[in-house]
């Protein structure tokens, strides 16, 4: 999981990155709320933990800017010491999907975090799944194409597998990095424009076959469905 965290305390930031990095994902902090919006612009976060007060744009102003901006923003969970009914309310009704008062302890926030990541999870893939002319086998990371067998390696399955699973849901070159290569600071993202143009010729992602990866210029990538049934798991 991919996690952004904003506050404007350094020892609050250390504290809930060594709970994130604990638990085994990934996190970005920033120090201010203009700074986390500019990053949600061009990065892909699977969710956002942010304080109340911070500069250049508190919590709930993150928040309600990216429920108006963002296609498919990621959960928020807001926190913050106010602790006021009105200001739950508010947060919440922002577009925030949690509320931690501080302080709180790491187990607590821990279970939070991970309990709003669950709630934006679609269940759990199947082993085989079709997706118009597309069939995948992911334990054996195969795929057909209108029946016919198409050679992939393990990181282009891996890669076309992700898009089919977020459909409509632009990721940024560094999310499908992580996601993919694990997050190897060695490779570049250039690295994710090859696979990506090997896999369009390969499985002829186009209108005519239903599916379309389409080019988020500055960001990344996003899956387009061309059909009107875009996916049939099972």
């Amino acid at each position: 999981m991919r996690v952004a965290l904003a506050d404007d305390e350094k020892e609050l930031l250390e504290q809930v990155s060594a709970i994130v990095v604990g638990a085994g994902h990934e996190v970005e902090t920033f120090l201010d709320g203009s700074a986390l919006q500019r990053a949600l612009q061009r990065e892909t976060y699977d969710i956002v933990l942010l304080d109340w007060n911070m500069p250049g744009m508190t919590g709930p102003e993150v928040v309600s800017w990216a429920a108006e901006n963002m296609d498919t923003p990621p959960p928020f969970i807001v926190m913050t010491s106010r602790a006021a009914k009105e200001d739950v309310v508010h947060g919440l009704e922002a577009g925030a999907v949690d509320y931690i008062i501080k302080p709180e302890s790491d187990e607590v926030i821990k279970a939070r975090m991970e309990a709003a990541a669950r709630r934006n999870e679609t269940s759990k893939p199947d082993t085989h799944a079709s997706y118009g002319k597309y069939s995948l086998d992911r334990k054996a990371k195969a795929i057909t194409v209108d029946g016919e067998d198409v050679p992939v390696t393990s990181r282009e399955f891996d890669l076309i597998d992700l898009f089919f699973q977020n459909f409509d849901r632009p990721l940024s070159r560094g999310y499908l990095l992580s996601k993919v290569w694990g997050g190897n600071a060695d490779l570049e993202t250039r690295t994710v424009d090859v696979h990506i143009s090997r896999l369009r010729a390969k499985l002829k992602l186009e209108p005519a076959n239903g599916f379309v990866i389409s080019t988020v210029f500055g960001f990344g990538y996003r899956m387009d469905a061309y059909n009107d049934e875009p996916s049939d798991e099972g």
